[in-house]
């Protein structure tokens, strides 16, 4: 079995490259998600190019696209969340978390995709990127409570 770049955990023969090579439309906008990234694991850029809304691809660049794709090493896709794009919605949202490697070096694309029905079919519209959460710390005193919540003193318990 060759197991779906997109992370779906089926066999890529009947998940993506069924939606890459147009034998079946995407359904959700996750399984068009799903699809998009094994596509640039792939090399797919004129799928890239054509599952991109029509009105939101001035400006792509396919050669640039390609030459990073082909210069990455790819890791993982993780769904974070999706809101609505389910059959029967027209527009919906897929958080997610492109994992890959560049120039030995681990990244993380932490997106959240937009998408659009558009004639039936499902097409990404935008990314807006999600930002890291800056870290928060909040001090614990010796004679307050275990953050544990044990019950005991922070002294007496994980503060030993």
């Amino acid at each position: 079995m060759n197991f779906c770049p997109g992370g779906s955990g089926t066999d890529y023969a009947q998940c993506c490259e069924l939606v890459i090579t147009r034998e079946r439309p995407a359904q959700t906008a996750e399984q068009l998600m799903r699809a998009r990234y094994s596509a640039y694991v792939g090399l797919h850029m004129d799928f890239i190019f054509e599952s991109t809304h029509p009105d939101h691809r001035a400006g792509y660049d396919h050669d640039g696209t390609r030459a990073w794709a082909e210069q990455s090493t790819w890791q993982g896709l993780e769904i974070v969340g999706v809101t609505r794009g389910g059959q029967d919605d027209s527009v919906g949202e897929v958080e997610f978390i492109a994992r890959f490697q560049e120039k030995d070096v681990n990244r993380e694309h932490h997106e959240r995709g937009q998408f659009k029905k558009k004639d039936g079919q499902w097409f990404f519209t935008e990314g807006i990127m999600v930002k890291q959460r800056p870290i928060t710390a909040s001090k614990v005193g010796r004679n307050d409570p275990c953050p544990c919540g044990s019950g005991l003193k922070h002294k007496k318990c994980c503060g030993k």
